[in-house]
């Protein structure tokens, strides 16, 4: 049929250009329709719990005892009240909203006073019964703080987007100038003339009977160099012998995490807490080098290494009650005072002594606060010649005490 029509037109006819219609159309038969696959659900991401561990066994982390002992605390804390299964992804600021009511409330000792209330029961129920004490404000914030550590890490590591604790704070109500006060000068006479700097019984249960033993060991002279040096408790309580050395003939103590004889115990509160702080004449005069000699010959690493440093390997916190019952014993105990009060005497005798704002700043390792273009510390003792440093401690001169007695 098609060679007629294709001679009655008088045309060729290309056959090829008669193939069924759908011979170009693509194949809807059922077997070639595909279904789509179910999208697979992302993993999970890494939970509080499970970041806390790794944060906590971090080998790049150099905590001492006690630090590491402080982050664990917040990780329990932390973990309790937002959930340990709570992913970090989605942390948010209402989570960290919870956890600063909870510690609002939060009792002191908490966990020794009600073993069998979780945190937050424990918050609830001095909250709405008003029995019991809360932590206070700063070691609130100190939770906070180490939270907020912990966060940016977990950002460092890609662990979580953001740190919803960054900037949040409890207000402290009270002023610095109200926390704690110098001592007075009847406060200071009370206690260099007690029993243990007049003559004792021993220099160990006997300390506060009169006797005729003047003992040389940390109790007498810790609180001698703290008001001598403005040095912090722990600070003095860490040091190693070799912490006390001759720079550039200068007699000085060495405020340092570093150690020359392998000590694992050092801790500094802050950046600006690493210096050096030149001896006082006076404590030369009573003897200080010939001490450290002697414990240097013993072979004693630590300076005070009759201080009990405790299960936590904190020598300070066992001098700090021994202190408190020392005050006691010589009816010196007031309210705002304690043995920081001997940083604050150093203080205000540089106040009194008129000494150069950089240069007490340097002797203190104390922060400079907002004044320095917004940093919260600095390291100070950089760009003061020893020489220097030493002329200003010995401007000091201590009126109020009388420590004349010692010599003899």
């Amino acid at each position: 049929m098609f060679e007629d029509a294709r001679s009655k037109g008088g045309k060729d006819i290309d056959l090829t250009l008669l193939k069924p219609l759908d011979a170009d159309l693509p194949d809807i038969s059922p077997r070639a329709i595909i279904a789509p696959k179910d999208e697979e659900a992302p993993p999970p991401g890494v939970t509080i719990g499970e970041a806390y561990e790794r944060y906590l066994s971090d080998p790049t982390h150099q905590w001492s005892a006690r630090t590491r002992e402080t982050y664990d605390t917040v990780r329990k804390l932390a973990v309790s009240v937002i959930g340990a299964g709570t992913e970090m992804r989605s942390l948010s600021r209402s989570h960290m909203r919870h956890l600063m009511e909870v510690l609002r409330y939060l009792p002191r000792n908490a966990t020794k006073l009600f073993p069998d209330l979780s945190p937050e029961q424990a918050s609830t129920r001095l909250k709405e019964t008003g029995k019991g004490v809360p932590i206070s404000v700063a070691n609130a914030n100190v939770y906070l703080s180490s939270l907020s550590s912990f966060l940016n890490w977990a950002v460092d590591e890609e662990l979580a987007d953001r740190n919803p604790v960054r900037g949040l704070r409890f207000a402290d109500s009270t002023a610095k100038k109200d926390k704690r006060n110098p001592f007075s000068p009847e406060q200071l006479r009370l206690i260099f003339r007690a029993p243990l700097y007049t003559g004792c019984k021993d220099g160990d249960r006997g300390y506060a009977t009169p006797g005729h033993e003047r003992p040389q060991n940390a109790r007498y002279w810790v609180p001698l160099i703290a008001l001598h040096s403005g040095m912090r408790l722990n600070e003095i309580c860490q040091l190693d012998t070799a912490d006390v050395r001759m720079i550039d003939g200068v007699s000085c103590m060495v405020v340092t995490t570093e150690s020359l004889v392998g000590s694992t115990d050092k801790q500094l509160k802050t950046g600006a807490s690493e210096r050096l702080i030149p001896i006082h004449q006076r404590l030369l005069d009573l003897g200080l080098m010939t001490y450290v000699a002697q414990k240097r010959r013993a072979g004693e690493a630590k300076l005070f290494a009759d201080i009990d440093p405790g299960t936590k390997g904190v020598r300070a916190v066992a001098f700090s009650k021994w202190f408190t019952q020392f005050l006691t014993s010589i009816g010196a105990r007031r309210e705002k005072t304690c043995f920081h009060s001997l940083r604050h005497c150093f203080r205000d005798e540089l106040r009194h002594a008129r000494i150069d704002h950089d240069l007490a700043m340097a002797l203190g390792g104390w922060t400079t606060g907002p004044s320095a273009h917004g940093k919260v510390s600095e390291n100070y003792g950089r760009g003061h010649r020893i020489e220097v440093l030493a002329e200003a401690v010995n401007k000091l001169t201590f009126a109020d005490v009388d420590l004349s007695h010692l010599g003899r």
